[in-house]
């Protein structure tokens, strides 16, 4: 692990920079938050943000799937409902904390999980990766059908259950790829293995967010500490 922070003046002009800044910081949420300077978006090299041009070049959205795929970190909505990148050295204590120890199954068996939850789980967990539009499909999250995809998905994202394996475009009749990218779903069982598996419950929940604090605040030097807990929590 490097000694860059977030308090350093460091840009991010390609992918290589932002695998390299997820593998030394750990932690790189896509977008601002409460704690100054704690982002992507606030590291990024001029121009790299956003192209409003005929092309409809976005580096940084661009950047997801590649980066995802050769860094193997987790990415999802695991911060204030908000994409971060987390790295695969910390993301099994941050996915202990985050579960407080449970795999889902035992979540469900002990009531703190809905249904509608496990449905969804169950579902994806069984069909991992897949893309977001054949996993509505498969649970009927349609019009007249089943409700609450966004809901369940953002919270097990949350819990550190699923995660974002890709991002995947659509292609036109010439091969050229169009729109924005789509989310395709896994676990972190799947996606990562076992180099996850081994290690995500090897250390107590407490142990395991003693680990997460000290690290945030060496990543980012005078954060307060009540933000801290709060973004952990």
């Amino acid at each position: 692990m490097g000694k860059k922070t977030f308090a350093d003046n460091f840009r991010i002009g390609s992918a290589q920079d932002l695998i390299d800044a997820i593998h030394e910081l750990g932690f790189v949420p896509f977008f601002e938050n409460p704690i100054r300077g704690f982002s992507l978006e606030e590291h990024i090299a001029r121009g790299c943000w956003y192209y409003d041009g005929d092309d409809g070049f976005w580096p940084a959205w661009e950047w997801k799937g590649p980066v995802i795929r050769a860094s193997r970190c987790a990415y999802g909505k695991f911060i204030g409902d908000k994409a971060v990148y987390i790295s695969s050295e910390w993301f099994p204590d941050f996915a202990n904390y985050r579960r407080d120890g449970y795999d889902f199954d035992a979540r469900y068996d002990d009531g703190l999980a809905s249904h509608d939850d496990k449905v969804l789980f169950d579902l994806l967990d069984a069909n991992a990766p897949i893309m977001s539009k054949p996993l509505k499909a498969l649970g009927n999250y349609r019009k007249g059908g089943r409700k609450g995809f966004d809901g369940s998905v953002t919270r097990l994202q949350r819990q550190c259950y699923v995660l974002i394996s890709d991002f995947r475009y659509a292609v036109d009749k010439t091969g050229k790829e169009y729109g924005w990218g789509l989310a395709e779903y896994s676990t972190p069982e799947h996606f990562l293995g076992e180099p996850f598996t081994k290690k995500v419950y090897e250390r107590t929940p407490e142990e395991s967010y003693e680990r997460l604090v000290a690290h945030f605040k060496r990543i980012l030097p005078g954060a307060d500490d009540k933000l801290i807990a709060k973004l952990l929590r």
